[in-house]
């Protein structure tokens, strides 16, 4: 994994520190740590009052890496939850949590794959942890977010970039 960074996106509905083993390749979390923090409550307190039954929540989820030294990335996270009824906005919460981490002796084949999938899943309960109490002391129900699967996240991005870079071969062979 290069020094610049990789992202990668994907939209869905709403509904501490430590090592993971995965097929005898570890990854090792140095920190954690919130980069960014940030919820609106625009129609508050009228729509405190009288609260809708059923929100829409529209649930964003962004991964990233960078390199900061030869051996340790910063993956960084990044959640946002929308929520709105047919005409009013409820809330925006949005979370850019980061982590430092390692993969020793992981090859360059495995060391992708380890910070892209298996940091943001050890990430993802602490900054689900967080949008959840943000939105509870924002005076709504606390938010749960279902469990994101990074490997279908990761494999989408390898798929968007390969369909990006077959478009660019194409448009420089007109």
């Amino acid at each position: 994994m290069s020094d610049n960074s990789t992202e990668t996106e994907i939209e869905t509905e709403a509904g501490g520190n430590g090592q993971a083993e995965t097929a005898g390749r570890q990854i090792v979390v140095h920190a954690q740590y919130i980069k960014d923090l940030s919820f609106e409550n625009p129609n508050a307190p009228d729509i405190l009052i009288d609260p809708p039954q059923q929100p829409d929540v529209q649930i964003g989820v962004n991964v990233g890496a960078r390199g900061l030294n030869s051996e340790q990335y910063e993956v960084i996270l990044s959640l946002s939850a929308n929520a709105k009824t047919e005409d009013k906005a409820l809330f925006l919460a949005e979370l850019t949590y980061a982590a430092i981490v390692s993969a020793p002796g992981a090859s360059r084949d495995d060391l992708n794959p380890l910070v892209m999938i298996e940091a943001p899943r050890l990430m993802f309960p602490f900054a689900r942890a967080i949008i959840s109490d943000m939105t509870r002391d924002g005076g709504f129900m606390p938010l749960s977010i279902q469990p994101i699967d990074f490997v279908a996240v990761y494999q989408s991005n390898i798929e968007r970039q390969k369909e990006a870079l077959a478009s660019s071969e194409t448009d420089g062979e007109a």
